[in-house]
C-alpha cells in the first residue's frame, strides 16, 4: 500500500506496551500503515509520498485535554493578551501599554488567566493605580484566577458600575470610602461577577472568530493537542456560539479533534434547556472531528464548583440533590 505520509529517523513513542518505540511511521488516509523501523516504513513509499525527515526529533501521539473550553476560548482568543511566562511585574505592565494602544475602540484589553503574582520578579499583583497608568483610556480587564478581577477606570465606565450599582449575589464590587468602585471585583464565594463583567464586552466579527478560532488551535497544536472535551461553559449558547466551530468542521479545517458537552445558561431553568437540546441533538451525532459528547460541565447551577480558595468553603446548597 502507498503511503500518503512518511515520518522517519526519529525517536517515535508509540504507547504500544509490546513495541513501545519506533524510528518510522507510514500513514495511508489518516491512519498507521507501518510502525517499526524506517525500512518497513520505506516499503510503503510512492512517487507522491510526503516523506519528512525527523532528524532524531522525538515524536509523540497526540495529547487530549479532557477539560477546555476550546469553542468559547477559541472566540476570543485574538481579544486577549497573555502574560504566561512574563518574568516581570514591569514587563507585563509594559505590554498592556503597547496593547491598549494598538486597541481600536470600542475592544478591550483582556488579561484572562494563564498568570500569577509569584512569577513576576516583583512577587506581586499590579494595583489599580499601574493599571489605570498603562492604559488610561482604553477599558481593561485583568482576571486573577478565579477570585478576582482588575478594572481601570476606563472598564468601569464601559460596564456602568457606580456608585449606585448593587453588588450580585455571591460577588463584590469593591468600594472606596466614598462608595465608589475602585475597579476591583471580588469572587466571594463564586466567580460570576466575573464572567458576568467580562461578557459584556464587545464581540468580535465573525470573520474574526473563524481566524481567533484557527489561531488558538494552532497555539493548541503547538503546545502538542491533537483532540480536547469542551466542557461548555457560562455565556456559552447553542447553537448559536458554536457556529463558528461548526463552520471551521464543515470546511475541514479543524485541527484538533473535539467533543463538546452543552452548559445548561440559567438557573431554576435547567431542565428547559435540556430538553430544548434532546429535541435538537443527539448524544454523539457529528464526525471524528467534531461530535456532540452529553451534557456539562454542569447540570444545574446548585452543583456548580467552588472556585475561589482564597475564600471560605461554603456549604452546598441544601435544594441541590433535590434539583439534580
Amino acid at each position: 500500500m502507498t503511503a500518503d505520509l512518511i515520518l522517519f529517523n526519529g525517536k517515535l513513542h508509540t504507547v504500544d506496551r509490546g513495541k513501545p518505540t519506533a524510528t518510522a511511521v507510514a500513514i495511508k488516509d489518516g491512519r498507521f500503515v507501518a510502525v517499526g523501523s524506517d525500512a518497513e516504513a520505506m516499503a510503503h513509499k510512492g512517487n507522491s509520498t510526503q516523506i519528512i525527515d525527523l532528524k532524531q526529533r522525538t515524536v509523540i501521539p497526540g495529547l487530549n485535554d479532557s477539560h477546555l473550553h476550546l469553542i468559547r476560548g477559541g472566540l476570543n482568543y485574538n481579544l486577549e493578551l497573555r502574560w504566561e511566562g512574563v518574568p516581570s511585574l514591569a514587563d507585563a505592565l509594559r505590554m498592556l501599554k503597547e496593547q491598549a494602544l494598538r486597541t481600536p475602540t470600542p475592544q478591550w484589553v483582556r488579561v484572562v488567566g494563564g498568570w500569577n503574582e509569584f512569577q513576576f520578579a516583583e512577587k506581586r499583583m499590579p494595583t489599580l493605580e499601574e493599571i489605570n497608568q498603562a492604559a488610561p483610556d482604553t477599558p481593561v480587564f485583568i482576571l486573577h484566577l478565579y477570585d478576582r478581577a482588575l478594572l481601570n477606570r476606563a472598564a468601569l465606565r464601559a460596564v456602568g458600575y457606580t456608585k449606585d450599582t448593587p453588588n450580585p449575589p455571591g460577588g463584590e464590587i469593591q468600594r472606596d470610602k466614598f462608595g465608589n468602585p475602585t475597579g476591583m471585583l471580588i469572587a466571594r464565594p463564586n466567580a460570576t461577577i466575573l464572567y458576568a463583567t467580562l461578557a459584556k464586552g464587545p464581540k468580535l466579527p465573525l470573520e474574526y472568530q473563524v481566524n481567533s478560532t484557527r489561531q488558538f488551535m494552532r497555539e493548541l497544536n503547538r503546545l502538542g493537542l491533537t483532540s480536547a472535551i469542551d466542557a461548555g461553559g457560562g455565556y456559552q449558547n447553542f447553537p448559536d456560539d458554536y457556529s463558528v466551530i461548526q463552520q471551521l468542521a464543515d470546511n475541514d479545517q479543524l485541527t484538533v479533534r473535539i467533543a463538546y458537552n452543552l452548559f445548561t445558561q440559567k438557573p431554576k431553568e435547567e431542565l428547559d434547556d435540556f430538553k430544548k437540546w434532546t429535541s435538537s441533538v443527539k448524544v454523539h451525532s457529528g464526525t471524528d472531528f467534531l461530535r456532540h459528547n452529553g451534557a456539562g460541565e454542569m447540570l444545574v447551577f446548585s452543583a456548580a464548583d467552588f472556585e475561589d480558595f482564597l475564600e471560605p468553603r461554603p456549604d452546598l446548597p441544601q435544594t441541590m440533590e433535590e434539583e439534580l
